[in-house]
């Protein structure tokens, strides 16, 4: 299953989407676009969290709302990260993960660590949080059929 939220509507029209669990997490790792930003509580348990970006463009294209939204949603699906005050949140474009056949289920690594980005999370803020959960739809998608297709 994976779960799928809209950003705010002052973003623009961007879909932010996470796995169920560890195990989703892998089809997601799997199955992703170049399109995708991948976000995750630096060195904590969290969802992983992606956002899609339009055709043409990059990392640098995130606006410091669309950012927020997505570091909150991470920070308010990390169980640890949850509760603490002031945790950094790493992004990174999908085509940067690395799996390898070592790692556990949902753990993954970066091709090219200078291509990590780390925003700090200061506080859960609530009203972003309830904004988003508010738009949070589930589906059961083929994410193999949706990789082909260009789009999840």
């Amino acid at each position: 299953m994976v779960y799928y939220f809209k950003a705010r509507p002052a973003a623009g029209d961007y879909v932010i989407y996470m796995g169920l669990d560890k195990h989703e997490n892998e089809d997601l790792i799997k199955y992703g676009l170049p399109e995708d930003i991948w976000f995750h509580v630096d060195k904590l348990s969290s969802a992983h969290v992606y956002l899609r970006l339009n055709k043409g463009q990059t990392i640098d294209s995130i606006t410091s709302e669309l950012l927020e939204d997505c570091a909150q949603l991470v920070k308010a699906n990390s169980i640890q990260g949850n509760k603490l005050n002031n945790i950094d949140v790493v992004y990174t474009p999908w085509l940067n993960l690395k799996k390898t056949p070592a790692m556990d289920v949902g753990q993954v690594g970066f091709q090219n660590p200078r291509l990590v980005r780390t925003t700090r999370v200061e506080k859960r803020i609530n009203e972003v949080v309830n904004r988003l959960n508010k738009t949070k739809v589930e589906r059961t998608p083929d994410l193999k059929v949706s990789r082909i297709a260009g789009c999840i």
